[in-house]
Order: C-alpha cells, then sequence, then structure tokens
C-alpha cells in the first residue's frame, strides 16, 4: 500500500471571527449595521419614542412552547439560590413598562434563544421591539414601511436581497391573511378546521396530504399549521415587495388577542422579505385570565415535546391588569441589517458571533 493511501484525513480548521481576512470580509456588513441602528434611533426619536433598555435577567424567558431558554444560577447574599433566566424577548419588561404608563417605547435588546443556529438564527442576536399604547396594530404596518425605507437608504441599498430573491423597500407592502395565502399557494381552506375554542386536525391532515405535505400520525394541528408555513407559505412572500401575513388563527397567537370580527382570528401578522420572516407583531392580549390559559397550554405542550416547561411570570399577569390597550412589535434586527446590506448568514452582521 502506498504511502499515499496511509495520509489521514485533515479537516481544515474554520478561521475564527477575529482572524484579520475574516474580519475585513465581514466589516462592510458591521459598518452597514451601525449605519442601521442610527438611522432607527433616529427614526424613533423624530416619532417620539423613548429608548428603554429592559433588564436581560428574568423569572421566565418567555412561555412560548417551541421557544427554548438559558437559564443561569442566582446566588443571594445569605448564599440561597433560585434560578433566573436570560430573556428570549424584552417583551414581558415592555409590557409592564406600558403598565406603568409609558405610551410609545422602543427596545434594541440583546437576546437568548437556545436549540437555534443556522444562517438566520443565532443564539445571541439582538431583537428590536417597539410598542404604542391606545393604538390600532394596523398602525405597526405603516411603521414597518417607514423604518424599513429608513434601514435601506441608510445602507445605501436599492432593494433588500437574500440568496436570488429581492424586495423593492420603497413600494407599499401587499397585505395577505393567512387563509387567503394558503389558499392561494396550497389549495387549502384553512377555516374549515378552525373553531372559536377547538380545532380539527384530521380535516387539516387531509388536507395537508392532499397538498403535498408529509404527515405523521403524532402532528398535531399546531405541528401542521407551521409545516404548512414554512414548506409551502414563507418562500412565495415578500418577493418584489414586502409582504404583510394577517389574522393568524387565534391558537396560533399566545400574545394576541382575537380579531373582533371573527374570534376564531388574532391580531397578529408577520412581515416577510425575500422568502425570510423579519418581524412579528400583535394587537396585545390584556386579559390576565386568558393569558394565563394560554401560557399553561403553551408550556403542557412544551413539557409534552420537550420534557421542561418554563416558569410564569406573575408580576407580568399583575400588570397586563394595569396594561392599556396596545400593539407591539419584535423585528429580528440582524435580518433586516442583513437583507439590507445582502449578507448571506447571521454570523457576517454580529459583531462577535458565539463561539
Amino acid at each position: 500500500m502506498s504511502s499515499k493511501s496511509q495520509k489521514p484525513n485533515i479537516v481544515p480548521e474554520i478561521s475564527p471571527w477575529w482572524a484579520a481576512h475574516v474580519h475585513a470580509d465581514r466589516k462592510p456588513f458591521l459598518a452597514a449595521r451601525g449605519q442601521i441602528t442610527a438611522a432607527c434611533r433616529a427614526w424613533f426619536a423624530d416619532q417620539g419614542f423613548c429608548e428603554v433598555e429592559p433588564g436581560i435577567l428574568q423569572i421566565s424567558p418567555g412561555n412560548e412552547a417551541h421557544i427554548s431558554g438559558f437559564g443561569t444560577q442566582i446566588v443571594d447574599p445569605d448564599g440561597g439560590q433560585r434560578t433566573l433566566y436570560l430573556h428570549s424577548s424584552p417583551e414581558f419588561v415592555c409590557k409592564k413598562l406600558l403598565a406603568a404608563g409609558e405610551e410609545r417605547i422602543f427596545a434594541l435588546s440583546r437576546v437568548f434563544r437556545n436549540r437555534e443556529r443556522g444562517p438566520l438564527h443565532h443564539p445571541e442576536f439582538t431583537m428590536l421591539e417597539w410598542y404604542r399604547a391606545k393604538t390600532p396594530y394596523g398602525a405597526l404596518i405603516e411603521d414597518c414601511r417607514a423604518l424599513i425605507e429608513a434601514a435601506a437608504r441608510a445602507a445605501g441599498g436599492t432593494a433588500l436581497a437574500w440568496r436570488g430573491k429581492t424586495a423593492d423597500p420603497f413600494q407599499a407592502p401587499e397585505r395577505l391573511s393567512v387563509a387567503e395565502a394558503l389558499e392561494r399557494f396550497a389549495g387549502i381552506d384553512l377555516m374549515a378546521s378552525v373553531g372559536t375554542g377547538e380545532v380539527d386536525r384530521d380535516r387539516l391532515a387531509h388536507d395537508a396530504r392532499a397538498a403535498g405535505l408529509r404527515v405523521t400520525a403524532d402532528d398535531t394541528w399546531s405541528d401542521l399549521f407551521s409545516k404548512l408555513i414554512s414548506e409551502k407559505i414563507e418562500s412565495n412572500l415578500g418577493l418584489g415587495r414586502i409582504t404583510v401575513l394577517d389574522e393568524y388563527p387565534a391558537v396560533e397567537a399566545a400574545l394576541a388577542r382575537r380579531c373582533p370580527h371573527d374570534p376564531r382570528l388574532s391580531e397578529r401578522f408577520e412581515l416577510y422579505a425575500c422568502g425570510v420572516e423579519l418581524a412579528n407583531a400583535f394587537g396585545e392580549l390584556t386579559d390576565p385570565a386568558e393569558q394565563r390559559a394560554r401560557f399553561e397550554a403553551e408550556m403542557a405542550e412544551r413539557q409534552r415535546i420537550y420534557g421542561e416547561a418554563y416558569p410564569i411570570d406573575e408580576d407580568f399577569l399583575a400588570a397586563l391588569a394595569l396594561m392599556p390597550e396596545a400593539s407591539g412589535i419584535a423585528l429580528g434586527f440582524e435580518r433586516l441589517v442583513m437583507l439590507c446590506a445582502g449578507a448571506q448568514r447571521i454570523e457576517q452582521v454580529i459583531w462577535s458571533p458565539v463561539p
């Protein structure tokens, strides 16, 4: 046997983000990040918003079934220990501030989500959230349009782009309901499987199979809904111009109030550009009893899937009783920078990616 065949397989190491040549490649994207950050802050100041700085350590990381948190032990001066979590969103703190009397607030917050990493996901990232008290949630659509236009101008671009898809940031967004999207792109009548308090899993499973989706015996209605959105809908959204995907089923919006014209639906929209989800908006739920019931259902589902659940923040539920009617939105800031600057991976727009 020749000596060549004896050589071990050597896998080259990936250069760290702080290697000079890697940093040089990333520097234009990081410069765009700074320009977009300044533009966003200027836009919010012009609209009369107050920037707030929500604390990161919280009683709960959030209570959505598929969002995983990072826990840590806090040691009190007397030696006692208790578990706190790095927040997955500044939402709970922001709503407490609305209860305290703030009316227009925004936060650029570092947030943390476990079990997430990929071209569009990172365990530590920046969430841009803003809230308007006493304002219908439809106003957030105009906010998004103006903010994305400001970000694109700051980055010096004429189009949002990702993986060969583009969207004009200066065109008015398309507004499309979830039911309309499923009918258009999958041929599915979503509302045939949605009631005011129940969902018909078997009906949606039948329709999903007919649309070419792989259905397994343990898929819940929610699992099927998520698969349909990710496999049949998302890639068709935000092409040419931004898409507002509106009116989610109430069972898919744990923190949103129900639509007054149809209690099966919620005041929730997601914003898409180039097939990428950028933001998630709610007409905020302010009923503590209904919110508790939704959190408990979400945590029961999390326990079933992951074998763990997170505590419910009782302070948050107490604050909801005092919170005014409001609308709020969470936007993935790095994703916005990526699309404005033409980056392909989220690590390209983060100064120091998680190892």
